[in-house]
């Protein structure tokens, strides 16, 4: 699944196809992803203007002139591209559609007021789509429980101590719950949890002080660089311009089992290799000497 890298390389791929554009033309392709598109959701898409397109968590958020939220979620397999002069052809691509070039798996089409297109695709169809009255994004069911932003201001060593306190989950665990903070996941908790030297079994609770000062700012070094590089491709993942991410060959750890770990190779120590274990269904990766 897309995490905040991700989700965020997306936002910047849709703000110049979408900020200040209009909507001239939206089209459903089927009547649903994960759950059903809202009522009325073309009609009420066409003929708006986007203010803004954000990120909060793993979700898009693309904010409407009418004060209405367009509200995006990857899923598994989920993906944005944007066409910049692409247009619509009358009696091409099938389905009656009147698009031009359009793939089995397109499930939602938007054309702008420039020409260009934007278009999603889910071929596995767990993402999924709302619309948000106004003034009711923080109510809303998806976002009202999200914890901080983790490279926002907000996340810092007293905050992540503070909610980690008393919890007895494994520290692994406690980074992928939502409400702690928003936005990572599997990838990028593995990898932040070797840059900061933390176990992914340690105890919640007992990252406090200098671990959770180390554990913050692995957090934000690896998300930011991840970002830079567009994320990454993993599967299904690729930039709104078609491009991969390219952040998978530089994973530490994450589907390294059984090779070296840098750390300890810089450190003379050429026996180690990454482990491997299961926590709440999921795969951990992780160098024992080096992860306390």
């Amino acid at each position: 699944m897309p995490e905040l890298p991700e989700v965020e390389t997306v936002v910047q791929g849709l703000r110049p196809a979408l900020e200040g554009k209009r909507l001239e033309r939206v089209e459903l392709r089927r009547p649903d992803l994960r759950f059903p598109f809202p009522d009325n959701f073309e009609a009420r898409l066409t003929g708006r203007t986007v203010t803004e397109v954000v990120r909060r968590a793993k979700y898009i958020l693309i904010r409407l002139d009418t004060g209405e939220t367009w509200l995006a979620h990857l899923g598994m397999s989920g993906r944005f591209t944007v066409n910049p002069g692409a247009t619509a052809s009358s009696g091409q691509a099938g389905h009656n559609s009147g698009w031009a070039m359009v793939e089995k798996h397109d499930h939602v089409l938007v054309e702008v007021a420039d020409g260009g297109r934007v278009v999603f695709n889910d071929t596995r169809r767990f993402g999924f789509m709302d619309l948000i009255a106004a003034g009711a994004e923080d109510a809303n069911v998806h976002l009202a429980a999200l914890g901080p932003e983790p490279l926002s201001d907000g996340f810092d060593a007293a905050y992540l101590a503070a909610a980690l306190k008393g919890k007895r989950t494994p520290i692994k665990s406690a980074l992928l719950d939502q409400h702690v903070v928003a936005g990572i996941g599997n990838i990028y908790a593995c990898e932040a949890l070797w840059r900061a030297g933390i176990s992914p079994r340690r105890n919640a609770h007992t990252v406090a002080g200098g671990r959770a000062q180390k554990l913050v700012a692995a957090v934000k070094s690896v998300l930011g660089e991840a970002i830079e590089a567009g994320g990454s491709s993993l599967r299904d993942y690729v930039q709104t311009d078609g491009e991969l991410g390219y952040f998978q060959h530089r994973w530490a750890v994450y589907d390294r089992e059984g090779e070296a770990c840098r750390k300890c190779l810089d450190a003379g120590i050429e026996d180690c290799r990454i482990g491997r274990i299961v926590q709440s269904g999921r795969s951990t990766f992780y160098c024992s000497r080096q992860q306390r």
